[in-house]
């Protein structure tokens, strides 16, 4: 640490002002590594909700399996992965994917089951298939419930990545674990304000996108 910056400040402007790249650098890979984990988790969950949704029986097993997964302490995931995906933003994204999983097949399962079943039986009186009418009928009116579970997975990963710093893929973690390691306040602050930050954006964008994509719920609600 230069002798310019003060570290026992809780934030030193002209440490930023130095660091702008690394910032903007840090922030983009946390970005990546978050929508990686949520993009996978979605296209891993959506088929296995439906699946569930339409053979109860295997329910109980994928919530109780998706939530093991849950529970496996990210440093543990880290360390069974490195033998097989060393550092690389594999050994971070794959965890941060299946602790997406409970969430998204929980809330897609429970959007499904609030289609009504006269919605259900309209759409097969009118000539559609179970795939067009899940297509066509069902997945939109479960929208609502599957991306309130988008957000709160996207939320819960971009508070989870900077973990992945541990092993060389952690976004503004580095900055943090830099911190740390300095005992330097101004890295560490950074860290925390910008992933506070994001986590808010990505919640307020999404909830934006609900609202465009499903007008009804808001009229459902006035």
């Amino acid at each position: 640490m230069s002798a310019a910056y003060d570290g026992s400040a809780l934030l030193d402007w002209s440490w930023v002002a130095d660091h702008t790249d690394e910032i903007w650098f840090r922030t983009r890979e946390h970005l990546v590594l978050t929508g990686w984990a949520v993009l996978l988790g979605i296209l891993i969950a959506l088929p296995l909700a439906v699946l569930v949704q339409r053979r109860r029986r295997l329910l109980g097993p994928v919530l109780a399996g998706t939530g093991v997964l849950y529970t496996i302490p990210s440093l543990a995931a880290f360390a069974l992965l490195l033998p097989f995906t060393g550092l690389s933003p594999a050994t971070a994204v794959v965890p941060l994917t299946t602790y997406t999983l409970l969430i998204l097949v929980r809330n897609v399962v429970t959007g499904l089951d609030g289609v009504a079943p006269e919605v259900r039986e309209a759409a097969t009186g009118m000539g559609y298939g179970p795939w067009r009418r899940l297509a066509a009928v069902e997945l939109p009116l479960a929208l609502p419930a599957a991306i309130a579970g988008v957000r709160i997975a996207t939320v819960t990963t971009i508070g989870m990545v900077p973990v992945a710093a541990l092993v060389g893929q952690g976004g503004l973690g580095a900055l943090m674990l830099d911190g740390f390691d300095r005992d330097f306040q101004t890295p560490l602050t950074v860290g925390i304000v910008l992933t506070v930050a994001l986590a808010v954006a990505a919640d307020a964008l999404l909830l934006g996108v609900q609202r465009v994509a499903t007008p009804w719920s808001r009229r459902a609600a006035v």
